[in-house]
């Protein structure tokens, strides 16, 4: 009698936990995305502004873009969700712009670089994870953007690695490639966190 009991306790409260749990993991990716977006554009915009290497600026300009591209389609899906559009950049971010905007010249550059390969390492695990789940267009949403993500990291990793030039070292930084002929300079996501940066500016 005990143990039925003891069963019947766990399995309702299961189900008054579960729907409300995957109801709102949804929304708080959406919400998160859309912060990000809403990051991304404006750093990236600082970066296409302040930017003293012309790689660097056009990288910000890059980020500028597709970000407005993807918070459309945040839009978009949100909207099925319940999730409205709006203009919040994360604590982070901000925080980021505020060290940004005291600096100049190459140490701005080599700021902003250092800051977009953590936060779009971060970034990739995140939507990673989400696409992995079961919520439908969200997780379709988390999968269609990554591909972008992982090109935003191979540009800021080349630019980090060639002290912000666009050429030398056999860089095309503003299409993401390699001029020896590969899109993919790295594996993998582990290649992007573990590969030696060693070559490129001094911390």
């Amino acid at each position: 009698m005990k143990r039925s009991f003891l069963l019947a306790g766990a399995v309702a409260v299961a189900m008054s936990l579960s729907p409300a749990a995957k109801a709102d993991s949804p929304r708080e990716f959406l919400r998160h995305a859309m912060q990000g977006d809403n990051s991304e554009i404006m750093l990236g915009g600082l970066a296409a502004d302040r930017a003293r290497s012309p790689a660097v600026r056009d990288f910000g300009q890059t980020l500028v873009s597709d970000h407005q591209q993807a918070r459309n389609e945040v839009r978009e899906v949100g909207r099925r969700f319940g999730v409205w559009p709006n203009r919040a950049s994360s604590p982070q971010a901000r925080d980021e712009r505020n060290k940004l905007m005291d600096l100049r010249g190459r140490e701005f550059d080599r700021e902003f670089v250092r800051y977009m390969i953590d936060d779009h390492r971060n970034d990739i695990r995140e939507f990673r994870d989400e696409a992995r789940e079961d919520h439908g267009a969200v997780s379709d949403l988390a999968q269609r953007q990554i591909p972008t993500m992982r090109k935003h990291l191979r540009m800021a990793i080349a630019l980090e690695r060639s002290d912000g030039r666009s050429s030398e070292g056999g860089w095309d930084v503003a299409r993401g490639r390699d001029y020896r002929g590969t899109d993919q300079p790295y594996r993998s996501d582990n290649d992007y966190r573990d590969r030696d940066t060693s070559g490129g500016w001094e911390r």
